[in-house]
């Protein structure tokens, strides 16, 4: 395991209830009770992303009410547009699935399967700091009311955001291994 999935994983294996601990000792549930951990890790890296994605996108709407203050209406028509992105994206990444397929379902989902899950996931969280940090600029520059640079600003998070949802929607490919 990557050092990041080993961290979030072994987290959530400490917090494990000495109950849980005495069940994940017997043949037939440990393999359960390690998927669930495994799951469970994948959960509270993604509600993390999920939430640096709602900071950055509150911040990016500070900016947009910032530049309708100042009526720079030329950018309003594409600031919608990215918030509306970056709602969609982040919204997709909080209720992405866990991992859980029925039990008469065709494809099942293993520990190995869930493994590049988190992986997977937490790879994406460079990409979820490549926004923050562009939304940051941003910021920095409107809050100075540097709006020459507005229109680079645009273009530089509008890219970031497309590379998120486009490696999102690689993660049931890869989550498969079929990529």
């Amino acid at each position: 395991m990557s050092e990041e999935k080993e961290r979030v994983y072994e987290k959530a294996k400490g917090e494990m209830r000495l109950s849980d601990r005495i069940l994940a000792e017997l043949p037939g549930f440990r393999g359960y009770k390690e998927k669930e951990l495994r799951r469970e890790s994948d959960k509270l890296l993604r509600n993390h992303l999920y939430r640096k994605l709602s900071e950055a996108k509150s911040e990016l709407k500070k900016i947009f009410q910032k530049l309708s203050d100042y009526r720079r209406y030329e950018y309003l028509t594409e600031m919608d547009r990215l918030v509306a992105v970056f709602d969609r994206v982040a919204e997709r990444i909080n209720h992405a699935s866990y991992g859980y397929t029925g039990f008469f379902d065709a494809i099942k989902i293993d520990e190995a399967d869930l493994d590049r899950m988190i992986e997977f996931d937490s790879k994406m969280l460079e990409q979820v700091n490549n926004v923050v940090k562009a939304v940051s600029d941003f910021k920095v520059d409107i809050d100075a009311l540097k709006f020459d640079e507005t229109k680079k600003h645009m273009e530089k998070l509008g890219s970031s955001l497309s590379l998120l949802e486009k490696t999102f929607n690689e993660r049931t490919e890869v989550i498969l291994g079929v990529k």
